[in-house]
């Protein structure tokens, strides 16, 4: 694959991320019926994935748990070598491919009862063949680096969390958001050494930017929740690192708009992408998607998520979505 046809696949997958979305919502709702009846059953939640597949799972986890369910989002490798005990629990197993190395071992080895569910976007993969499976519209993804996975995916999601009784208006609706101009915020992060992303309830998109920045700009990127980047990390920053905070419209607004702007005040050159429709934070580039339900943020942000990491990478790398060092789809351990 050369640079350019790296770039244009990852392009085309944005392209049509939106309508697969809506498509994969309305598709998944029988389904997504069932999920629910077992979530009711049991109470608990445990989503297993890897890469961004666990940031997926790390932004939805917070809407479940408003919901009552006691989710936890834990890396499916960890789940392999530490086992948590499931028992009891609906299992959840997030894979755009359903072919990665621990998906198929924990298949193998792992003895999925009734309340065991697939999410992705092969329907002929190994993990939809075995479980009952959330399959997103449009077919595996190609563009190295998830964009339209994770867009499904949280679609998906919210056709389990419509049928626990979420109202999904506000993320149908921001589907068809325009993308608010990146440009300044890409400027702002030309030429930091690394970048940290932060959020709280947020978090799980914290997490996939911060990976995606990493697979594409190659640069040094991580995620850390918002409460504890104060408890030590804030040592690093300075004006050669750059930062994105995401904010929301909950209760840790204030909190994650005064962690920015304590942020910005180390010189960090600061993003925040803002679903809050508050008052904008102080020292930072802000850009806003307006007031937003969890849910609806997820949908509406992800995307500017998206045109920043590809900006930033523009700027840095000439061979945009060419992995020299990974495989779209990992298959060993």
């Amino acid at each position: 694959m050369t640079g350019s046809a790296g770039l244009a696949a990852i392009q085309s997958e944005m392209a049509r991320q939106g309508a697969d979305a809506r498509d994969s919502f309305r598709r998944a709702e029988p389904l997504a019926a069932d999920v629910a009846r077992s979530l009711r059953d049991t109470g608990r939640l445990v989503l297993l994935g890897m890469g961004a597949s666990h940031g997926l799972n790390r932004a939805v986890e917070p809407i479940y748990r408003a919901q009552g369910i006691r989710a936890v989002a834990i890396p499916l490798s960890e789940q392999l070598d530490q086992p948590l005990d499931t028992a009891g629990s609906t299992v959840i197993i997030v894979s755009q491919s359903g072919e990665s190395a621990e998906v198929v071992r924990w298949l193998s080895e792992a003895r999925p009862d009734p309340h065991a569910f697939g999410l992705t976007m092969d329907t002929g993969s190994t993990l939809a063949r075995r479980l009952p499976s959330l399959v997103g519209a449009g077919g595996v993804e190609t563009g190295f680096a998830a964009t339209r996975s994770l867009y499904v995916g949280i679609a998906l999601h919210a056709a389990v969390l419509g049928a626990l009784g979420v109202g999904t208006e506000g993320m149908l609706a921001a589907l068809a958001d325009p993308v608010p101009d990146v440009a300044p915020a890409v400027d702002h992060l030309r030429d930091v050494t690394a970048i940290v992303t932060s959020g709280r309830q947020l978090r799980g998109l914290a997490e996939s930017l911060a990976l995606g920045l990493a697979e594409l700009a190659r640069l040094p990127a991580f995620a850390i929740e918002g409460g504890q980047l104060r408890h030590g990390p804030m040592e690093i920053l300075g004006p050669d690192l750059g930062a994105v905070v995401l904010r929301g419209a909950d209760a840790s607004g204030d909190r994650v708009r005064a962690l920015a702007e304590a942020v910005a005040e180390t010189g960090a050159r600061t993003v925040v992408l803002d679903a809050s429709g508050e008052q904008p934070a102080a020292g930072c580039v802000t850009l806003s998607v307006g007031r937003r339900d969890p849910l609806a943020a997820l949908i509406a942000l992800l995307p500017v998520a998206q045109h920043l990491m590809l900006g930033v990478a523009l700027g840095r790398v000439a061979d945009v979505g060419t992995p020299l060092r990974s495989q779209k789809v990992t298959r060993s351990e």
